[in-house]
């Protein structure tokens, strides 16, 4: 049953001329606003990805206690099935919804209302008051950037009722934990049973509370708004920066072309740490996929994590909890060339691939036009390099805003000499983890071109216990790898994948698995040669370590120098045990 509306506190003091231009806290105008979806309600409020169904809202006027008029208007959803919750709540049908005015309309009206009775209040500016953070944070914001809708800068401020009330009372239950119910229940509000109205009850409620808590000690209360980020902000991260556990996040499953920027418009309306998006990449420097967010605090994470297998586009994006320490793993750096790069704020920051060895950045920026300019000119590039110097053909350039950074993107896969240069959105912690790996250390000394970037020893073997892999798809992975051996990926070595990489940095098609033995290789290639992956058929065949140092350091080795493919040997059950 809806509980009844509360019955008011008594009525404040009369103002004064003095008291009226009190510029104490609340002494602006606050909007009580109630909102619900087609979906889950309450704690899980936006958290289904459904859309907004109804606003209900009324003015408050704190210094002189008085109120507005009381407004309800539905939204007419882009998919009108109701969850049972919902209409056993409200009372609401798909019928009477399509009847509604979209969000856009809704949102209209509702500044054009607001305005007009904080104005017959005695005007200034006002602030939303909501019970929670999910209403604004979970599903306002992101249903709009879902539509492609901007929202007034009115709605990227906010009063969190339960925070207010839990000002004026510490010592009830912790603020997360109330509810409209409860705060009239501990404050002693006289409720009835007459109020079916949904919304209404909620709203009113929450006026009666907002008066009450007006009439006690005040000093502290409506003075600092909640906020909400309009944009995501750049910036770099140090590995020596301590980074809390409880503030971070790994979303799965992002299309591979997606930036900090998409990742950002994501989690809208959940404040991001600056320098808080770091785009994970895989063994050959792609981007796997994957990215670990951090947020300002443990709550923002919170509501992060309910947008598991919420979409962007059509791909749904699993969310996890992540740690503190695989976020700087990721995003750290401790270059200063690269600090001093990222130190610039609010650039787009573009990677550039495929740069003759030769080009130096008169070359870079001649590429680019004048029509994009790098800022800075030259101090706005960064050459990604080998330990010894030599040029590994990518680069970095920052770009003072979005439209120019579209401009240099347009020039993708445009020539430079003889080469097309590929060109991509980035971001900072791409920048560190690119500088990072190809600064850890040398594959090997010797080596005239970038191979295999292996940022550890080969570990040594004995006899013919590793197995080559020729044929694979240029796109394969180190997963689609692991998913092709199946069972005998469980006996692999710990980094024991390596992908071979050509003269440009690219895949060749070939990799070296590194078994625990040769009985395990040999059963591998048994089991998989001429399997296909991706339409192709992938042979696999046992080599020593030595022969696969022999590729690695840049030499070849033909099937003439490999054993011919094993014949099907029976499977013995030992090659199976652990």
């Amino acid at each position: 049953m809806t509980p009844p509306p509360p019955q008011p506190p008594p009525p404040g003091p009369i103002p004064t001329a003095d008291s009226a231009a009190d510029p104490r806290p609340g002494s602006g105008p606050l909007v009580v606003l109630f909102g619900a979806t087609a979906g889950a309600l309450g704690p899980d409020l936006g958290s289904d990805e459904t859309d907004l169904i109804l606003l209900v809202w009324q003015v408050v006027e704190p210094r002189s206690r008085q109120v507005g008029t009381l407004h309800k208007s539905l939204v007419r959803a882009e998919v009108a099935a109701l969850s049972p919750q919902c209409r056993e709540a409200s009372g609401l049908s798909a019928d009477s919804l399509a009847q509604a005015e979209p969000l856009d309309k809704v949102l209209q009206q509702f500044s054009q209302l607001v305005s007009g009775d904080v104005a017959l209040l005695g005007g200034g500016p006002y602030t939303l008051c909501t019970d929670g953070q999910q209403l604004l944070r979970q599903v306002l914001h992101p249903e709009a950037s879902r539509k492609n809708l901007v929202l007034p800068d009115t709605f990227f401020s906010f009063y969190d009722l339960r925070r207010e009330f839990h000002v004026q009372h510490p010592s009830a239950r912790p603020a997360r934990d109330l509810t409209v119910a409860t705060m009239a229940q501990d404050l002693g509000l006289e409720t009835d049973a007459t109020e079916d109205d949904f919304g209404v009850w909620e709203v009113k409620t929450m006026v009666a509370v907002i008066l009450y808590l007006l009439e006690g000690p005040s000093g502290q209360l409506f003075s600092k708004p909640e906020v909400v980020k309009q944009k995501y902000e750049t910036g770099p991260c140090s590995k020596a920066d301590m980074v809390d556990s409880e503030t971070v996040v790994r979303a799965r499953g992002l299309p591979w072309q997606s930036s900090d920027q998409d990742v950002a418009r994501f989690f809208k309306g959940l404040n991001i740490a600056r320098g808080g998006v770091a785009l994970c990449l895989n063994a050959q420097g792609r981007r796997n996929g994957e990215a670990l967010i951090r947020f300002v605090d443990s709550e923002q994470r919170d509501l992060a994590l309910q947008r598991h297998k919420h979409h962007m586009g059509v791909r749904y994006i699993e969310v996890y909890k992540a740690t503190g320490e695989e976020f700087v793993k990721i995003a750290g750096g401790t270059s200063l060339e690269v600090a001093r790069f990222l130190s610039r704020e609010d650039q787009v920051i573009l990677r550039l691939r495929g740069l003759p060895f030769s080009a130096g950045p008169a070359d870079v920026l001649g590429f680019l036009g004048p029509e994009c300019p790098v800022t800075g000119g030259a101090d706005g590039l960064l050459f990604v390099r080998h330990p010894d110097g030599r040029p590994t053909g990518d680069a970095f350039a920052l770009f003072a805003c979005e439209e120019l950074a579209q401009a240099a993107l347009r020039r993708h896969k445009g020539m430079l000499g003889k080469r097309y240069i590929e060109l991509f959105r980035s971001t900072a912690a791409e920048v560190q983890q690119v500088l990072n790996r190809y600064a850890s250390s040398p594959l090997l000394p010797t080596l005239t071109a970038p191979l295999l970037p292996i940022p550890f020893p080969l570990a040594p073997g004995t006899g013919r216990d590793c197995v080559r892999l020729r044929g694979l798809p240029y796109t394969a992975t180190i997963e689609d790898i692991l998913s092709f051996l199946g069972e005998a990926a469980a006996d692999i070595r710990p980094h024991g994948v390596h992908m071979v990489l050509n003269q440009q940095g690219r895949p060749s098609g070939d990799a070296f698995i590194q078994m625990t033995s040769a009985e395990r290789a040999l059963a591998a290639a048994q089991r998989c040669h001429k399997k296909a992956m991706k339409e192709r058929y992938v042979e696999v065949v046992p080599c020593s370590t030595e022969e696969m140092s022999r590729v690695l350091m840049g030499g070849t080795l033909g099937r003439s120098g490999m054993s011919p493919p094993p014949c099907k040997l029976p499977c013995h059950p030992n090659t199976h045990s652990h």
